[in-house]
């Protein structure tokens, strides 16, 4: 299942997908467990960015001057995935930009099968499950964290942890989402949604 996938990461202007852009972008094709092809772009967002925003990711608004545009951006990664296998932490939100910047751009979606290892890190893990937390838990080195390129490559790390514990298999387009919130907004039609609440260690 995993011969064929795509590990992706958004740093975003913000969390509402319809509204908010995508600054950076970065993704890796993984074919029979090899890294195959690798891309990283800082992208226009076509406004300032908020200061949290910076200090979050450490991207300024002098830094995106020349960056690449939007649906070249797109393009790209749209090119790059094909039909493989999406895989992201916290799915529900990079899927999300996916969707509307292809709705927005071509006027289409995506049909591509996914696995989110944030809903397999909340089914096996007690809380923390950020991918800083998960892989500081499995021993994983991730460097720069909310930089895409760095956190889709601890992604990838954590989902071959996570494999190698317990197969993923069944959590194939499965997105869990904490109870105490409202669901996402936009799932793909293809995803089994379901509330989930954090376990705490006694």
């Amino acid at each position: 299942m995993l011969d064929n996938i795509t590990v992706f990461d958004f740093e975003t202007t913000g969390l509402d997908a319809q509204a908010e852009r995508v600054i950076e972008m970065a993704a890796i094709r993984v074919v029979n467990g090899e890294v195959v092809t690798s891309f990283s772009a800082l992208v226009q967002p076509g406004k300032p960015l908020e200061p949290k925003i910076t200090e979050i990711t450490g991207i300024t608004d002098t830094m995106l001057v020349g960056a690449m545009s939007e649906d070249l951006a797109f393009r790209i990664l749209r090119n790059i995935i094909g039909d493989s296998l999406l895989v992201a932490h916290n799915a529900a939100f990079d899927l999300q930009f996916y969707h509307h910047a292809l709705q927005r751009l071509a006027g289409k979606s995506f049909t591509n099968n996914f696995i989110d290892t944030m809903t397999i890190s909340r089914e096996r893990y007690a809380y923390p499950h950020k991918l800083t937390n998960m892989c500081e838990r499995l021993g994983i080195v991730l460097e720069g964290a909310h930089r895409a390129l760095n956190d889709v490559f601890g992604c990838w790390e954590l989902l071959k942890e996570l494999h190698a514990q317990e197969s993923v298999e069944p959590f194939l387009n499965t997105l869990g989402y904490l109870q105490k919130y409202p669901p996402p907004a936009w799932v793909p039609q293809h995803a089994r949604l379901f509330g989930m609440a954090n376990r705490y260690e006694n």
